[in-house]
């Protein structure tokens, strides 16, 4: 049997047990990691592992079950059995669950890859990261570390209504960080991003880093952060650098725009959301500056595909536009929920879960200002970069998050390197005092994004550019 034969006989299975809809998921998944430490290689990893899951629609209940079997007979049982866990499910009378209309599709889809990432052979790779955690360390790490990390997953789709979709999607990226001890306190600094950068793209990606060139410099960083002065307390104005940019889009919106959390189908683990449905297109979430897209269509991000996990092909759409909140993360049954027309954001980290909404790519669009234009506007002021830290309450409205390093800014221009800095705000007070942005993006990947009970890891991408934000608290109070 073809992958697609295996995943029509569980949704036919599905709908010979009396599901009114159903989709099956055929997946087979390689990933490889490795991690070094000082020179010396401390971690290697590689597994594989291909199953099915099946989704069945009865009333307005779901079902899922899955197998790590690709046999025939293996597809039909899941499928009888997701319909019997959606009939069992449905135990309150109510009307159907709609799903908002999408077309079926016959496709194939890819994500670019010049140089593929499991092909490259495991002493390059560990001649990389060994190098460069080598010379970190030389230059004053205590502690260097480096990372790698590799997928390459490969799906099979159908569905009940017609979809017959097969996708390939490889991802990859790597990362390096050096910590320095101290009298009582210890300081990191990290290249690309605290845990590495990462994207739908092959090892190029990784070439393109350069990562061995930055090692001396974050070493020499991470130990200058040891004397540096603590980072004052009290309002002043703040400038985030696109990294931390990146983080602050993840916590304060994408989070709060899915729209699971938002109908309070997801609470218990992660929390829901502050957002109001009756004032979606009215609500302003931020500055006019403000120009946030869900955009899975961008080469190369880590939340790019061709079509979600429910066959939804992959589109650019606004959650919030000039400010105003026009739009959400939305699957096919919440979106009919809430009264929306799209979905397209649903996703699994496995053949083995359920799929749910998550994010894709989440960021904002850029602005007209340079980073060395808001240093020159700002007469006093902090510069923040680096996620270190991050606290937000679960609805997703205050936060406090912590970087790795700052710089004062005086009369505009850049002074003394501040060490622990942090800064705290309420969503959409904070998104209002943004009053400059700037137009050099950069689609970071945030492959460790975690949600659901059993808990999934979702990998998304947030294109961010610095900005400037006012009468933002920094610092901590004694």
């Amino acid at each position: 049997m073809t992958q697609f034969d295996v995943a029509t006989a569980a949704v036919e299975a599905a709908l010979a047990a009396g599901a009114r809809y159903a989709d099956a998921r055929v997946m087979h998944r390689r990933t490889e990691s490795m991690t070094a430490r000082n020179g010396e290689i401390e971690d290697l990893s590689q597994d594989e592992d291909a199953g099915v899951g099946v989704r069945a629609l009865v009333g307005s209940s779901w079902g899922f079950f899955a197998v790590p079997d690709l046999g025939g007979d293996a597809a039909r049982r899941a499928g009888e059995r997701a319909t019997a866990i959606a009939r069992a499910s449905a135990t309150v009378p109510g009307p159907a669950l709609d799903l908002v209309d999408i077309e079926a599709r016959v496709d194939s889809w890819a994500s670019a890859c010049e140089v593929d990432p499991l092909g490259v052979a495991l002493s390059v790779k560990g001649d990389l990261l060994t190098g460069a955690t080598a010379e970190a360390h030389k230059a004053g790490a205590d502690i260097a570390e480096g990372l790698y990390q590799i997928w390459d997953t490969r799906k099979w789709f159908v569905s009940s209504q017609g979809h017959r979709i097969d996708q390939h999607i490889r991802e990859s990226g790597a990362g390096i960080s050096a910590t320095v001890i101290g009298d009582g306190e210890t300081q990191r600094r990290s290249y690309p991003s605290y845990r590495g950068q990462y994207g739908t793209r092959g090892w190029e990606l990784v070439d393109e880093l350069d990562i061995p060139s930055h090692a001396t410099r974050i070493a020499e960083e991470a130990r200058a952060l040891l004397s540096a002065p603590q980072c004052p307390a009290g309002e002043t104005t703040l400038i985030l650098g696109s990294e931390q940019m990146a983080l602050q889009i993840h916590e304060s919106v994408g989070h709060a725009i899915e729209l699971d959390r938002i109908l309070g189908w997801e609470a218990a683990f992660a929390g829901t959301s502050w957002l109001d449905l009756a004032k979606l297109n009215q609500l302003r979430y931020g500055s006019e500056l403000m120009n946030i897209t869900i955009d899975p269509t961008i080469p190369g991000a880590l939340g790019s595909f061709g079509y979600d996990d429910e066959g939804t092909p992959a589109r650019q759409r606004f959650a919030v536009r000039d400010g105003i909140w026009v739009g959400a993360l939305a699957g096919r049954d919440s979106a009919a929920v809430a009264g929306l027309d799209y979905a397209g954001s649903v996703r699994s980290d496995g053949w083995a879960r359920l799929p749910m909404v998550r994010m894709t790519n989440v960021g904002l669009l850029p602005g007209p200002h340079t980073l060395d234009e808001m240093i020159a506007a700002t007469d006093d002021g902090v510069l923040m970069d680096m996620n270190r830290s991050w606290s937000i309450d679960d609805k997703r409205l205050n936060f406090q998050f912590g970087c790795e390093i700052g710089w004062e800014i005086k009369n505009g221009k850049l002074g003394r390197m501040l060490r622990n800095p942090t800064y705290t705000g309420i969503g959409p007070r904070f998104w209002g005092s943004m009053d400059m942005l700037g137009s050099e993006m950069v689609s970071w990947g945030t492959p460790n994004c975690g949600k659901g009970q059993p808990g999934q890891i979702g990998h998304t991408g947030h294109p961010a550019a610095a900005a400037r934000f006012q009468n933002v608290r920094v610092g901590v109070r004694g």
